[in-house]
C-alpha cells in the first residue's frame, strides 16, 4: 500500500498473544446476519424472479454467491420491527392465495410472496446456514407462537404439521433458535410493552414453546440500545420473570458519525464506537450475573447481539413513506452507502464481539442485502460488495472454529467527546483450528500511522505472516453501482516476521482495519 509510506508521523502499540489465556471458543453464530421484510432486502434483493440471474425459485444466484463469500451463518428472520405486525400464515400456502397486507413498521405493502418456506429453500441453496425465527409478540401472543412452532417443528399428525406437508415441506423445518418478539422496549414498536408486561408474556410463551419442543433455544428481548432510558432496569425486570426459561437476551446497537455544532461530523467518537459496544455487553452481562445470583439459578443465559451495524438512522435513506394512500411495495429504504471509515468502525465492532465471545454466543449483522447491508443489488442489474463486506468476510474466514485468546494490548489513548480517553488501537487474536493465529486490529487515529508489534506464541511452528488492510486516504470513498471496487482489501507489504523471537511488525495506516495471519 503506497499510501502507508507517505505517513511519516507515527504511533506505536504492542499485543502479546499467549495460548495460556483463552477467552472462549468462537461460536459460528457470531457470524449471523439478518433478513427482514424491509425495503429491498427480500424483494429485489435475495428474491427477484424476473432477474436474469434468478433460478427456478426466483432467487438471485449472484446474491447467493456473495452471501457464501461473506461467510454469514445464522440468519435472523423475518424481523425486526416488521415481525411485530406479521401474520406468519400469510406467507405459506399457494402464492396466488396469499394476501397483501399493510406493514405498519415501514409504511409499506407486504405481498407475502416470500415466507417461511421460501426462506428455508433459500438457506438450503446458500448451504450450511441456520434459520433463527422471530415470533410476533407485538400484535399477537402465546397461541400464535405455539401455532407457528407446531407448523414448523412437529413432524406430522396434527392440523398445522399436516398443513405444512400439504404446502410442500414433508419434513419439519427443525428451527432451534427463536426470538421472542423484537425490541419490545421501544415506543416505536407495534405492540410496545412495559418490561413487566413483556417479561410476563415472554415467560409464558417460552414455557409453552418448550412444552411442544423442549430443545428450542429462546432469545428474550433486551434493550434496543445502550442509551434507552429504561436500559438496565428493563434487563433486570425481564430476566427476573423469564430467566430459567430462556437461553439468550438480545442487544441491539447502531452507530454513525454524529453532527457537531459546527456542522462537521464527530469522527473521533465514531471511530471509538467499539468502546460503547463493549460497555453495553459488559453491562448486560452484569445484569445476567446479578439475576442468576438473586434467583440462585444454575442456568446460564448468554447474549445474542442480534442487531448491530453502522446506520445513518436519522438521515434521508431511512425516512419512511408517508400518507394513507402511499404504501409502496419494496421501496428503497435504509440503503446507506458505506464509506471506508464506516468499514473500519464496522471491523472494530467485529473485534469487540470476538473479544466478548465468552458472553456473546450469537450475533446478527443487520442486515444482509440492500438494507444497511454489505451486499447491494440493482433490479435487473448487478450485485456488489459494500466496503463493510470485507472485514466481515475476512473475519469469518479466519475466526470460525477458532478460539479467542485474551488480548494483552499496550496502546496510547486519544480524547473523544462521547467516550473520553479511549485506546488508539483495538485488537483481538484468534487461534485457528489449523493452529494458525490471526490478529484483527484497528487503528482509530485520524492522523497517525501505528507501528504495531505482535508477540505470537513461540512454539516453533510459525514460519510466515501476511496482512490485509482496509484503508483509504479519502475516508469517504465508497463502492457504488458505477464504481463497485473503489474500496477493497490490499496486501499490507509492511508486515515482517522474525521466527527467532516470534515477533510480527506491521504498519497500520490512520483509520484502518487489518487482519494479520500468522502460520
Amino acid at each position: 500500500m503506497a499510501e502507508q509510506q507517505s505517513n511519516t508521523a507515527s504511533d506505536s502499540s504492542r499485543l502479546i498473544v499467549d495460548d495460556a489465556f483463552e477467552v472462549a471458543p468462537v461460536n459460528d453464530r457470531l457470524f449471523g446476519s439478518f433478513v427482514e421484510h424491509l425495503g429491498r432486502c427480500v424483494y429485489d434483493g435475495i428474491y427477484e424472479p424476473s432477474h436474469p440471474e434468478a433460478d427456478e425459485d426466483g432467487f438471485r444466484k449472484d446474491v447467493i454467491e456473495l452471501v457464501r463469500e461473506l461467510g454469514a451463518t445464522t440468519i435472523r428472520y423475518p424481523g425486526g420491527n416488521f415481525v411485530s405486525g406479521y401474520r406468519w400464515e400469510d406467507g405459506v400456502g399457494p402464492k396466488e392465495s396469499r394476501p397483501r397486507r399493510l406493514d405498519l413498521a415501514w409504511h409499506s405493502t407486504e405481498t407475502n410472496q416470500f415466507g417461511l418456506h421460501e426462506m428455508s429453500q433459500w438457506l438450503d441453496k446458500v448451504g450450511g446456514n441456520e434459520l433463527m425465527e422471530a415470533v410476533n409478540l407485538g400484535t399477537r401472543g402465546l397461541e400464535e407462537a405455539l401455532d407457528l412452532l407446531e407448523y414448523a417443528n412437529v413432524p406430522s399428525g396434527t392440523k398445522l404439521s399436516d398443513e405444512r406437508r400439504a404446502n410442500g415441506r414433508e419434513n419439519p423445518f427443525g428451527i432451534k433458535m427463536w426470538c421472542l418478539g423484537n425490541e419490545m422496549d421501544g415506543p416505536w414498536q407495534t405492540g410496545h410493552k412495559s418490561a413487566e408486561d413483556y417479561g410476563t408474556l415472554a415467560a409464558s410463551v417460552a414455557a409453552g414453546m418448550r412444552m411442544i419442543d423442549p430443545d428450542v433455544e429462546l432469545v428474550v428481548c433486551g434493550s434496543s440500545s445502550h442509551m434507552m432510558d429504561t436500559f438496565g432496569k428493563w434487563e433486570e425486570t425481564v430476566l427476573e420473570k423469564a430467566y430459567d426459561s430462556v437461553d439468550f437476551i438480545s442487544c441491539h446497537a447502531y452507530y454513525h458519525p454524529e453532527f457537531q455544532a459546527d456542522g462537521t461530523r464527530d469522527m473521533a467518537s465514531f471511530l471509538a464506537s467499539g468502546v460503547d459496544m463493549d460497555g453495553f455487553i459488559k453491562d448486560v452481562a452484569a445484569a445476567i450475573d446479578a439475576t442468576k445470583a438473586r434467583l440462585k439459578s444454575d442456568h446460564n443465559v448468554f447474549i445474542s447481539f442480534d442487531e448491530w451495524n453502522v446506520w445513518y438512522i436519522d438521515e434521508e435513506p431511512s425516512k419512511n413513506p408517508e400518507g394513507i394512500g402511499n404504501w409502496p411495495v419494496a421501496p428503497r429504504l435504509l440503503e446507506d452507502s458505506y464509506t471506508a471509515a464506516d468499514a473500519v468502525v464496522f471491523g472494530d465492532l467485529m473485534i469487540t464481539l470476538l473479544k466478548n465471545a465468552d458472553r456473546v454466543h450469537a450475533a446478527s449483522l443487520a442486515q444482509l442485502v440492500n438494507v444497511i447491508a454489505p451486499i447491494m443489488t440493482e433490479p435487473g442489474g448487478p450485485a456488489w460488495r459494500q466496503t463493510t463486506f470485507y472485514p466481515f468476510s475476512m473475519t469469518a474466514r479466519y475466526a470460525k472454529n477458532g478460539t479467542v485468546l485474551e488480548p494483552k494490548l499496550t496502546s496510547n489513548t486519544y480524547a473523544t467527546a462521547k467516550y473520553g480517553e479511549v485506546p488508539v488501537v483495538n485488537s483481538v487474536a484468534v487461534r485457528g483450528a489449523d493452529g494458525s493465529v490471526t490478529i484483527f486490529v484497528v487503528n482509530r487515529s485520524l492522523e497517525l500511522s501505528n507501528d504495531f508489534e505482535i508477540q505470537v506464541p513461540d512454539d516453533g511452528n510459525f514460519t510466515e505472516a501476511t496482512a490485509q488492510t482496509l484503508h483509504e486516504e479519502d475516508l469517504l470513498a465508497r463502492n457504488t453501482l458505477e464504481n463497485q471496487d473503489r474500496v477493497i482489501l490490499h496486501t499490507n507489504d509492511s508486515v515482517t516476521f522474525s521466527a527467532d523471537d516470534a515477533i510480527v511488525h506491521v504498519t497500520l495506516p490512520p483509520v484502518s482495519w487489518t487482519a494479520v495471519h500468522v502460520r
